[in-house]
C-alpha cells in the first residue's frame, strides 16, 4: 500500500492553501460536492478571489488549484481517510479495499504539476500568499501573536536549524492534520499557532 509519505515526496515545494479550508467544508458535509460547488463555498467564504482579469483564465485557474489541492489532500488523508477525486463527485468517506490512488493517473500528473497554472514562479507564489493572507484572516490568526521567530516556529515544529523545506512542510502537514479543530483530537489554539509558525517557516 502507498503511503501518503511516498505520493508527497515528488511534489514541489508550494503548499496550497485550498487544502486546509476544503478540509473543513468536506468535514462538515462529507459528500455531494462538485468542483463548481465547492469553488462557490470557497468564495462565499471569501477564500476564491478573481484570479485573472480574462474571465475564461480566471475559470481555468480556480479549477486547478481546486484540484491540486484535492489531489493533495488526497495524498495527505490516505490511508486513514479516503477522498475520491472527481469533477462531479467529491466526497470524503472511509477507506475500503478499492480505494487506491493511483499516481500514474494523466489527471493527478497534470494538476499536481504547477508549471501548468500558466504563470510564472513569482506569480504564482504571490497569489500563493495572498490566498494565505485570506486563511489567516478566516482562522483568525492576525489575532494571534504567539510565535516570535523562525527560531520559535522550528522549536513549535520540532525540528532544528537543519532542517530543509521538505522536512518542514513534512512535519507542517503533520501537525495541521494532527491539530485541525474539525478531527477529535484538534484544538483550534494550538493549530492557529502553528498556523502563524507554518507562515514563518515558509517563507
Amino acid at each position: 500500500m502507498l503511503t501518503n509519505d511516498v505520493l508527497l515526496q515528488n511534489s514541489p515545494d508550494i503548499e496550497n492553501p485550498l487544502i486546509w479550508p476544503i478540509f473543513e467544508i468536506l468535514k462538515n458535509k462529507p459528500q455531494d460536492w462538485k468542483v463548481h460547488t465547492l469553488a462557490g463555498e470557497l468564495q462565499q467564504q471569501a477564500l476564491m478571489p478573481v484570479l485573472d482579469e480574462c474571465s475564461e483564465k480566471d475559470l481555468f485557474k480556480r479549477n486547478f488549484l481546486m484540484m491540486n489541492a484535492l489531489y493533495q489532500l488526497q495524498a495527505i488523508l490516505f490511508p486513514e481517510k479516503w477522498l475520491q477525486v472527481q469533477a462531479m463527485d467529491i466526497q470524503l468517506t472511509i477507506v475500503t479495499s478499492e480505494c487506491v490512488i493511483d499516481t500514474a493517473d494523466p489527471l493527478r500528473e497534470y494538476y499536481t504539476d504547477w508549471s501548468h497554472y500558466e504563470a510564472e514562479e513569482g506569480e504564482v507564489k504571490r497569489l500563493l500568499n495572498e490566498f494565505w493572507r485570506r486563511y489567516s484572516r478566516y482562522i483568525g490568526n492576525e489575532k494571534v501573536a504567539s510565535v516570535e521567530n523562525r527560531q520559535h516556529a522550528l522549536r513549535l515544529f520540532d525540528l532544528d536549524d537543519q532542517a530543509t523545506s521538505q522536512m518542514i512542510r513534512k512535519r507542517w502537514r503533520s501537525l495541521a492534520l494532527k491539530w485541525h479543530p474539525d478531527r477529535e483530537s484538534g484544538d483550534a489554539d494550538t493549530f492557529r499557532t502553528l498556523c502563524e509558525a507554518w507562515n514563518i517557516l515558509r517563507a
